[in-house]
């Protein structure tokens, strides 16, 4: 596992607990936001594309 990959399960994690967070709050741009995270890590840990990668990738959708 490289660095790119553990970050991307970080990320994951991150992004698990801005979802909750949102939820919690009734904040849907940070249960957004948190989506958003998941979806990188789980690309960059998947893949392990690096963070400038995950990010123009999911940019261009």
């Amino acid at each position: 596992m490289n660095s790119d990959q553990l970050e991307g399960k970080w990320k994951q994690i991150k992004g698990d607990f801005k979802k909750k967070y949102g939820k919690i709050t009734d904040d849907e741009y940070a249960e957004a936001e948190g989506n958003i995270d998941k979806l990188a890590g789980k690309m960059q840990e998947k893949y392990g594309k690096s963070k400038e990668e995950v990010k123009e990738e999911i940019n261009n959708w």
